[in-house]
């Protein structure tokens, strides 16, 4: 009696293109039902493989997510240090990585979301996400020591960093959740708070 014919080994490149397609049907998925919200069944259905096949790959599904979200913070870590890397003044570079903030979250929302809004548990475990993060953490603090070395800012570059970070990101939450109005939209709130923000680290603001 013959027996099932065995799964074709893939190569490597085949292999990488699976993992690109899971990881994009997971995304979806997390993005709209959470950690918790669906099965590795239902990945497989979305794919249009076998139960299994995931299981070929990924661990299990937070073995999935620790990799998409590595993915998505590497993405947004590549985004903002080719825009840091172009010429022009410190002011005009940190603009830049502004901006490219702003266009990755806006672009990849989901990703965005599952970078900063969800989290999940043993995050040390995974060390291509602790990688990751660590990267996409250095980025948004990148150009505050040049902004300093011109004069344009006074103070620990590690705080101000991560107070600029905590006010862009929570302009970005607002307008990605519908929150903003015509009278106040994004570009006006975001404008303001960086205005705010610039002239509280200014230097002798007080003399």
């Amino acid at each position: 009696m013959r027996g099932c014919p065995l799964p074709r080994a893939l190569s490597k490149p085949e292999v990488a293109e699976f993992r690109d397609r899971l990881c994009e049907a997971a995304t979806l998925l997390f993005a709209e039902r959470g950690r918790e919200g669906f099965s590795m069944r239902e990945l497989a259905t979305a794919l249009g493989v076998s139960p299994m096949t995931p299981y070929r790959y990924f661990r299990d599904k937070d073995d999935i997510l620790a990799a998409v979200r590595a993915r998505a913070f590497d993405r947004f870590a590549d985004t903002l240090e080719q825009a840091f890397a172009k010429p022009g003044s410190a002011a005009q570079r940190a603009a830049a990585a502004g901006d490219a903030y702003m266009k990755f979250a806006f672009g990849e929302p989901q990703s965005y979301r599952m970078m900063f809004d969800l989290s999940q548990p043993d995050e040390e475990h995974y060390p291509d996400l602790v990688r990751a993060t660590a990267r996409g953490r250095a980025t948004m603090t990148q150009h505050i020591p040049g902004l300093i070395a011109e004069g344009l800012l006074e103070g620990d570059p590690d705080e101000i960093g991560h107070v600029f970070w905590a006010a862009i990101h929570g302009a970005v939450v607002l307008q990605l959740a519908g929150k903003l109005t015509p009278e106040f939209d994004f570009e006006r709130l975001n404008d303001a708070v960086m205005r705010a923000l610039i002239e509280g680290f200014r230097p002798n603001r007080t003399h």
